[in-house]
């Protein structure tokens, strides 16, 4: 692309949808303590496995921005244009989980770690402007925008679901009728309002594998009920979900720990039906 056009080396942007990626490493700080005395032996860890996480990337089309320590980066439709970019991005994400559990056993085998390390990753598409941003002594190729700070804030939740993977509503929603297999990996989880912003999202979370039909209907159910404030249905249907959970084992332990706190607490005024995220 800069051989055709040698004018797009120069600070600007251009307005593009696209979908951006965030994906941070679990408990890492834990891990650099635990290998304080060995600093290297973290970095053979961390290399080898941002090495698989940025081929997953890389082989769905997408475009690694930047490494931030045990942070990827990542986004698709820039600088090559690509009409998929939403399920390109959720198929690089759902190979990411499995690609984890793969290279934690790897990495047990060789005997290099002994750390059951997981990942979480945010995604989230719209319009944002990609290009060369910085000064004139250096830039990057880059993105800007509101949806990159909610990709980021959904990476943060994912520990607050007990999801690999969130998704933003717009993400979802540009999947088209071709990718109905990656949808039936994908449950609406929530409606939140992330640490920053006003409006609330809806959100979904991304399982390795195909969610059941009964965790479908229990999900739903515990939303629907949630959602009207409640709580004793929305505890009821998250007891049925534990019964006969597999992807969604660890949402619905997290979400009977909320309700509980709820029922304690009692329920803001004006209920909505959205949770309001106070980390990050």
């Amino acid at each position: 692309s800069l051989i055709a056009d040698p004018e797009k080396l120069k600070l600007g942007g251009e307005r593009r949808k696209m979908t951006i990626m965030f994906c941070d490493v679990r408990g890492f700080t834990t891990i650099s303590e635990a290998l304080k005395d060995t600093p290297e032996k973290l970095t053979e860890i961390i290399n080898i496995l941002l090495t698989n996480l940025t081929k997953d990337v890389l082989d769905c089309n997408g475009t690694i921005d930047k490494y931030m320590g045990d942070c990827i980066m990542a986004f698709w439709n820039a600088p090559i244009d690509d009409e998929k970019h939403a399920s390109n991005a959720v198929e690089a994400a759902r190979r990411m989980i499995l690609t984890m559990e793969r290279v934690n056993q790897e990495l047990k085998d060789s005997g290099k770690s002994q750390f059951d390390l997981k990942i979480g990753v945010g995604l989230g598409t719209g319009y944002c402007v990609v290009g060369n941003m910085g000064s004139d002594q250096r830039f990057d190729y880059t993105v800007l925008g509101d949806i990159v700070n909610l990709s980021s804030r959904l990476e943060g939740q994912t520990k607050t679901y007990g999801m690999t993977a969130v998704l933003s509503s717009y993400t979802v929603d540009e999947l088209g009728e071709d990718e109905k297999e990656i949808g039936e990996n994908i449950l609406e989880i929530d409606k939140i309002k992330v640490k920053g912003k006003k409006d609330p999202e809806i959100i979904f979370g991304l399982a390795s594998d195909k969610i059941s039909e009964d965790e479908k209907k229990y999900v739903g159910n515990y939303l629907s009920a949630f959602r009207k404030g409640d709580l004793i249905a929305a505890s009821s249907e998250l007891d049925k979900l534990s019964e006969v959970a597999k992807e969604m084992k660890s949402f619905s332990s997290l979400m009977k720990e909320r309700v509980a706190e709820l029922q304690i607490t009692g329920l803001p005024d004006n209920w909505e039906g959205v949770y309001e995220a106070t980390s990050k």
